[in-house]
């Protein structure tokens, strides 16, 4: 791949601009909002400016709703050799696609498994994809040309490419992404008018839980509005799990032994479960999940102490796996909670006990 025009430079469009651009391919971007593609191009994620003639692969990194219709239109035109984009729903704009005649063979949907809560182009970044699944929806009429086309694009972005059929991709992202999104934005909205007093007490749980609740409303709803179905029925049965879970609830409140007996297992049952589904959780760089241990460090909120404890570690031989940081509340001081090997954690100990750190037990 040489030349690319990426239309739409919002977060995931910039991204793999940048992408391509640091590898030498030429990127034409174009936007609804020429501004937006002045900021990408400003990035160094290629130049706004028109391609002079066809280039090698037109990316299509608009919201669902205006996916198909923004295709119709490069391929009508004749912008390029292949066709793909990067929607998080990917059945919906074939069909539309099918249904307006077009020939599909030089068309591909996928879909990179990242993003942000963040979105536009000042927000991306060119290792976003590092790593990530990268999925691809080929069919029996799509163009091997093409498909290459999509995996050299993945390849540059440095994803791994999984290749699925589109319905069940729409399946599985309602399940990982979707009904989760939403779930967090629930749970989120409950601290909407909570007294400060209880909204003092938050911590990293609760941060974990809402996260991804900051992310653009507008952007969701062209999300779910292309895959409604799916994202209904798992809220469906989320739903009976919690009208069975406040009933056990309720029933622990019983001055009656066996129903507070009945309530126990009822909560017990859904925790459990919940502890099957998370260790069915993909961990570092998609493997299959580890059980690392926490070396819990105390800092001062100052610069250079994360830099700090990094460094001494890595003079300890100890490689970090993942790391998290509780802040305390009104303090200028927080809790850094290193994960490492449980082989590491008394090398770890020592050496940073040794450089004068604070560690909880």
């Amino acid at each position: 791949m040489r030349t690319a025009l990426v239309i739409g430079t919002g977060l995931i469009g910039t991204s793999a601009a940048l992408a391509l651009a640091s590898r030498g391919v030429v990127v034409h971007l174009a936007d609804h909002d020429p501004e937006q593609a002045r900021t990408a191009a400003a990035l160094g994620a290629g130049t706004d400016e028109a391609p002079e003639g066809p280039v090698d692969l037109v990316i299509v990194a608009a919201p669902p709703a205006h996916v198909a219709a923004t295709l119709a239109d490069a391929m009508r035109r004749g912008l390029a050799r292949g066709y793909l984009d990067v929607a998080s729903v990917k059945g919906g704009p074939r069909r539309e696609l099918e249904a307006l005649g077009l020939d599909l063979t030089p068309y591909i949907g996928t879909h990179p498994m990242s993003g942000r809560e963040k979105s536009g182009p000042l927000a991306a970044s060119g290792d976003l994809f590092e790593g990530r699944p990268w999925v691809l929806t080929p069919t029996r009429d799509t163009d091997t040309e093409v498909l290459n086309l999509a995996l050299e694009l993945v390849s540059h972005c440095r994803a791994v490419p999984v290749v699925m059929d589109a319905d069940a991709h729409d399946r599985a992202v309602a399940l990982v992404s979707h009904m989760p999104h939403l779930v967090s934005s629930m749970v989120a909205a409950r601290l909407e008018h909570a007294e400060e007093t209880a909204v003092r007490l938050c911590g990293q749980g609760i941060r974990d839980v809402t996260r991804i609740a900051a992310s653009d409303p507008r952007m969701w709803i062209d999300i779910l509005s292309a895959n409604p179905g799916p994202v209904a029925d798992l809220l469906s049965d989320v739903s009976a799990d919690l009208d069975e879970t406040v009933q056990a609830l309720r029933a622990l409140q019983s001055s009656d032994e066996a129903k507070r007996r009945e309530g126990a297992t009822g909560i017990e049952d859904v925790l459990r479960r919940g502890n099957a589904g998370q260790v069915r959780v993909p961990g570092k760089h998609g493997s299959a999940p580890r059980t690392y241990e926490v070396v819990a460090v105390l800092i001062d909120d100052q610069p250079g102490q994360l830099a700090r404890i990094f460094a001494d570690a890595g003079m300890a031989g100890v490689n970090i796996e993942d790391v998290r940081i509780e802040h305390a509340t009104g303090q200028q001081a927080g809790l850094v909670q290193l994960m490492v090997e449980p082989k590491a954690v008394p090398v770890l100990g020592a050496a940073l006990r040794e450089r004068g750190w604070a560690l909880r037990q």
